[in-house]
């Protein structure tokens, strides 16, 4: 499933290709026919995230809100105007895909080309299009019934509003499952996936198990300060790396510190079997302490951690 930052940067690239542009909407699949009727024709005037929702704001006071799930996906494609949207020479999830014309005569934009598969719902205009399949909810929407959805939600690290440290915190200590559970759980924090709470726990050192009842207030709010700044960097990186270069080599050396610090300025990105500390390396050692990661299921995805740094 698509974590926060892959859905900030969906956002952004609809707003970067389709912002202020009329839209033709439609359903090929037909099961969102209604729905595509009331966008179809207006212009699209916002794009924004909330966790892992996405809400297309229209000219006629709908908004277009999609969860992909497990299983949604958007493509895109269009004329040379989509070479500038966010996610194009960047690294991407599953979900962020385009293709568009190179700017010759012969491959000038024609028009989206016949739909393939089950799609949802197809956006257009004069530039491009982009065709939703397998989505979890997709659904047109009232102005009052997005702030519904929003309500729902717990606050969400790429808005860091003032306050949110704090809310967070009260939300993690109103509950007595485990700190890793309530990470999965929207209502306490909107947009972390089974990615980023393997990997935040590990950056802070803390026991998955832990009830979240039993986090002092600073730590949850320095665990609230993390997640901020290695979901950010997702959006900016287009992938999510929480290690630094000392870790990338798998050695244990650390370089000199000019060294890392060049490797970061220059934007390098780690292989992927060097990205993260623990998450999908059960069985393997520790890149801290040696000690063997070790993995079990929660809330129905699996957990991985350290027993021994994580103590």
């Amino acid at each position: 499933m698509p974590e926060g930052h892959s859905v900030r940067r969906l956002a952004r690239q609809f707003g970067d290709v389709f912002g202020g542009r009329r839209l033709s909407v439609s359903s090929p699949q037909g099961r969102f026919s209604a729905g595509a009727a009331l966008l179809d024709g207006h212009t699209l005037l916002a794009a924004e995230a909330h966790g892992k929702h996405l809400f297309l704001h229209f000219d006629n006071a709908l908004v277009l809100h999609v969860h992909l799930g497990l299983y949604g996906a958007w493509s895109f494609g269009g004329d040379s105007t989509f070479a500038g949207s966010s996610s194009i020479g960047a690294p991407r999830r599953v979900g962020e895909q385009e293709t568009f014309a190179d700017g010759n005569d012969d491959d000038a934009y024609a028009g989206p080309p016949a739909p393939v598969g089950a799609v949802r719902v197809r956006l257009a205009a004069s530039n491009g299009w982009a065709d939703l399949r397998g989505a979890t909810t997709c659904e047109a929407i009232t102005l009052a019934e997005t702030d519904m959805v929003r309500a729902r939600l717990g606050p969400d690290p790429l808005v860091n509003r003032r306050g949110d440290a704090g809310r967070f915190a009260a939300n993690l200590h109103s509950r007595k499952a485990p700190v890793a559970a309530l990470l999965m759980d929207q209502k306490i924090i909107a947009g972390v996936g089974n990615v980023y709470r393997a990997e935040v726990l590990f950056r802070r050192r803390l026991d998955p198990w832990l009830p979240g009842s039993n986090l002092a207030d600073s730590e949850a709010r320095k665990l609230w300060r993390d997640v901020v700044s290695v979901m950010n960097d997702g959006v900016a990186d287009g992938r999510i790396i929480t290690t630094t270069p000392r870790y990338w080599t798998g050695n244990g050396k650390s370089p000199k510190p000019a060294a890392e610090a060049a490797a970061l300025k220059s934007g390098t990105f780690p292989a992927r079997d060097n990205a993260h500390f623990v998450y999908k390396r059960d069985g393997l050692p520790c890149r801290v302490c040696r000690s063997t990661v070790l993995a079990a299921e929660l809330v129905g995805r699996k957990l991985y951690w350290c027993p021994s740094c994580q103590s």
